[in-house]
C-alpha cells in the first residue's frame, strides 16, 4: 500500500537526522536520505532547496516541542529561582531527540561556520531572548547580582542546566560517585548551586 502524501516530510526529516548523526551533514548523501525516506531526491529538494535547509528543520523539529515547554516554564510567575528551577527540572526529563539533536548541533557547528551562523540565528529567535528576559527581571527584582553582564549570568545558568544533567543521563548507574543524585533531584540541587555557590559556610577562612 502506497505511503499517504502528507508524511513524506516528517519520513525525510528522520531519514535525515539518521544519516546527519552516522555520517556528518557534509558527508551524508541525499540519495541515502531519499532511499531511506523512500521517497526521491526531487521530493527531498521540494521540500528543502539545500542540505543545510534540511539540516535546519531537522533541528526545528524538536527544537519547536522544546521551546513550547520552556516559555511554560519561564512563564512570569513565581521568583526567578523558581523559574529557572522549572526550567532545569524540564531539562531534567531530556527526550532521546533531544539528546539527539544536542550531539548533531554540537558537532556541526565546529565543522561548518555557516551552520554555526544559522543555528545562533535561530537560537536568538528561540531560547536565548527567554532566558536573558527572565534574568533581566531577576536583576531588576534583587534575586540576581546587578553587577555582572547579563551575558555571563545565562552562561552559567545554561553551563548548569544542560551538560550536569545530559551527562548524568549518559553515565546512568556508572557514577564513579555511587548514589548521586538524577532527574529533579539533580535539578534543584543544581539551581541551588546557581544562586548560592558551592561554598560552605563551615568551611576554613582565609585568615584561618
Amino acid at each position: 500500500m502506497a505511503r499517504p502524501k502528507g508524511d513524506i516530510e516528517p519520513r525525510i526529516l528522520h531519514a535525515a537526522r539518521g544519516r546527519f548523526l552516522a555520517d556528518g551533514v557534509d558527508a551524508a548523501s541525499l540519495r541515502h536520505i531519499a532511499r531511506d525516506a523512500g521517497t526521491s531526491i526531487g521530493m527531498i529538494y521540494y521540500y528543502f532547496p539545500t542540505k543545510d535547509d534540511l539540516f535546519l528543520a531537522v533541528i526545528d523539529e524538536v527544537y519547536d516541542k522544546f521551546l513550547v515547554d520552556l516559555e511554560q516554564a519561564l512563564a512570569p510567575e513565581g521568583s526567578t529561582r523558581e523559574r529557572l528551577r522549572r526550567m532545569y527540572r524540564r531539562v531534567a526529563h531530556t527526550t532521546d531527540d533531544e539528546v539527539e539533536i544536542v550531539r548533531l548541533v554540537a558537532r556541526e557547528i565546529m565543522v561548518s561556520s555557516a551552520r554555526r551562523d544559522r543555528i545562533i540565528e535561530r537560537m536568538q529567535r528561540g531560547h536565548l531572548p527567554l532566558a536573558l528576559r527572565t534574568l533581566g527581571e531577576g536583576m531588576l527584582s534583587g534575586e540576581l547580582r546587578r553587577d555582572v553582564h547579563p551575558l555571563v549570568l545565562m552562561m552559567a545558568t545554561f553551563a548548569l542546566a544542560g551538560p550536569p544533567q545530559i551527562m548524568r543521563r549518559a553515565l546512568g548507574d556508572r557514577m564513579p560517585v555511587p548514589g548521586a543524585p538524577a532527574g529533579e533531584d539533580l535539578a534543584d540541587l543544581l539551581v541551588d548551586v546557581l544562586f548560592d555557590g558551592i561554598g560552605g559556610s563551615g568551611g576554613i577562612s582565609e585568615d584561618g
